[in-house]
């Protein structure tokens, strides 16, 4: 196996795990709409219902926010903070929206019943010729940060 279908093999490898995460994600607006209300609320300092420039430049600071002590440096313990953090965050969100049963934890079966290989495959062959290429597997990464148009 050569290495460029080895690193192929492997991204392939890597969408099925994550897709479930990136999947659920992307087919839900809903839970962009409520990510976008949770940033909304974190840059409305005064909670007056609109964010100022002010706000808007004070919440855009990451360096700010990250900086924990406000020394001005940022250490490897405030930057693995702030990544456990949104790790956490993102975990919360997945609970949030996979947990049928409401128990606060997610089981292989509940994984497994919002995770569809074949509609992810048909999502991938964007030519509908029943393989997915180099190229239609780079655009549908490239679609799930929002930059392809007219993800299907």
């Amino acid at each position: 196996m050569t290495s460029k279908m080895q690193v192929s093999a492997f991204l392939i490898a890597a969408l099925m795990t994550t897709g479930v995460a990136t999947g659920v994600s992307a087919q839900s607006n809903g839970m962009r709409d409520d990510r976008r209300a949770e940033m909304f609320q974190r840059l409305d300092a005064d909670n007056n219902g609109s964010v100022s420039a002010e706000e808007f430049a004070a919440g855009a600071d990451r360096f700010a926010r990250a900086d924990a002590n406000g020394d001005g440096l940022l250490t490897a313990a405030e930057l693995s903070a702030l990544g456990q953090d949104r790790a956490e965050q993102r975990a919360a969100r997945m609970i949030e929206r996979l947990d049928s049963n409401g128990d606060g934890a997610l089981s292989k079966a509940e994984i497994d019943a919002r995770r569809d290989p074949a509609r992810m495959f048909e999502r991938l062959d964007a030519n509908d010729d029943g393989v997915v290429s180099e190229e239609e597997f780079a655009d549908a990464r490239i679609g799930h940060r929002g930059k392809r148009p007219g993800n299907r």
